[in-house]
């Protein structure tokens, strides 16, 4: 008999926190757009920001493509616990009332 426990409205609300997560990195910009020399105080700093943003482009996609996957690995797994967990209990509630669980003969 195994002693796994698994609190599935935590899992599930990791799963709703990974997609707003995830929302904000598809929705919001690159926090360096808009910024010219005059507001930086200098052109390398403005080019350093440009660099930067086109690195995030790059890699915010990544970041927001494992959150989603990430997010519906976690909600696949409540779901899964929570069939398992039912399933079992039915199993249970079925020998303790004298029966044989289903498909199996005595």
């Amino acid at each position: 008999m195994s002693d796994l426990k698994a609190d599935t409205e935590r899992i599930r609300e990791c799963s709703a926190a990974l997609k707003r997560i995830h929302d904000e990195f598809t929705t919001r910009g690159n926090p360096a757009d808009g910024y010219s020399a005059a507001e930086l105080g200098s052109s390398l700093l403005t080019g350093a920001f440009d660099e930067f943003g086109s690195n995030w482009k790059i890699h915010r996609k990544q970041l927001a493509e494992e959150l989603e996957t990430l997010g519906k690995i976690t909600e696949d797994a409540a779901k899964t616990y929570d069939a398992v967990d039912a399933e079992l209990a039915k199993t249970l509630r079925a020998v303790d009332d004298g029966g044989t669980p289903k498909g199996k003969h005595r």
